[in-house]
């Protein structure tokens, strides 16, 4: 099991200034915040980033962004994910050159029913691409939004194409029994799952670690159950997660992050999404803090 590509990687939220810039002053103080309530590192341009919002020269950005500021390389993973085949590669190839832990890449999500020879085309030209500073890949499944996944047999065939650069796998299926098949048919490589819903369970087949949304607002919470998977509050923590979660999905993932970040930082540049996501409205807002999982988060927090 790969040791740097362990633990809790959250998919860091994108704030957005008055004029739908990206706010890098708040970006990097709450990738901060994020690391320093026990993330290993940071799942930038995720879903959750808005990254297909982005573009291709916002995203380079954010990557240089975070370098800037110190954060060392090792504790970022970028998501670079694209359709075309050229900027993919450009943000691989931007990921090697400071050094990335490895990138999560989304297979490409625009035409459907395409065959795995398709898709091992495509990653094998990325590849190609990216050139000799291709970092470590971590195949992106989530079929729920992009429809195309990556299958089994596939990744087979890439990690034996590929050795040594296809490293894992984020699994945002949804699906506990495909999680559960991965982790078993691929010991060697590291299967996050994208949620933390049955994150105890996974952790004990094999998972490395989780790359959930909700870490945006519940890091320290999610990573002292993967530091203490063994100790007898696990059952119990486990159940305050799904609690927390399931307040946050019910009324949007993405606007839900952003309106509790927005609480618990006193900073309305949280409550801005880029078009087409729009924000829930200020009775959802309310009924969100209100509830008692998000409460209990906050005063927590505020604690």
């Amino acid at each position: 099991m790969d040791t740097v590509l362990a633990g809790l990687w959250p998919p860091v939220a994108t704030p957005f200034a008055d004029d739908g810039t990206i706010d890098e002053r708040l970006l990097i103080r709450h990738s901060r915040n994020l690391l320093a309530e026990g993330a290993r590192g940071l799942a930038v341009l995720g879903t959750t980033s808005e990254a297909n919002s982005l573009t291709l020269d916002e995203r380079l950005r954010v990557i240089d962004a975070h370098a800037e500021a110190g954060i060392p390389g090792s504790q970022l993973l970028p998501g670079t994910g694209a359709c075309a085949i050229g900027d993919a590669a450009a943000l691989m190839r931007r990921a090697g050159e400071i050094g990335a832990a490895g990138v999560l890449l989304l297979p490409p999500f625009y035409y459907k029913q395409v065959s795995d020879d398709g898709l091992f085309a495509f990653v094998a030209a990325v590849i190609e691409r990216a050139g000799a500073s291709v970092p470590r890949i971590m195949l992106y499944h989530i079929p729920p939004m992009a429809i195309v996944g990556w299958s089994i047999d596939l990744v087979g065939r890439l990690v034996e194409a590929f050795p040594g650069i296809i490293a894992g796998m984020k699994d945002s299926s949804g699906d506990r029994e495909h999680t559960l098949r991965m982790i078993a048919a691929f010991p060697d490589l590291a299967i996050f799952p994208g949620a933390e819903v049955h994150l105890l369970e996974a952790l004990a087949a094999g998972a490395a670690g989780c790359i959930s949304a909700s870490a945006n607002v519940n890091a320290a919470a999610i990573a002292r159950l993967i530091d203490g998977r063994q100790g007898s509050a696990a059952e119990s923590q486990q159940e305050a997660l799904r609690a927390t979660r399931k307040a946050l999905e019910a009324r949007g993932m993405i606007p839900s992050l952003k309106t509790v970040l927005a609480r618990r930082c006193d900073e309305a540049a949280w409550l801005k999404l880029r078009p087409p996501l729009m924000m829930i409205d200020a009775g959802a807002r309310a009924a969100l803090i209100a509830d008692p999982a998000i409460a209990g988060l906050l005063q927590t927090i505020a604690a």
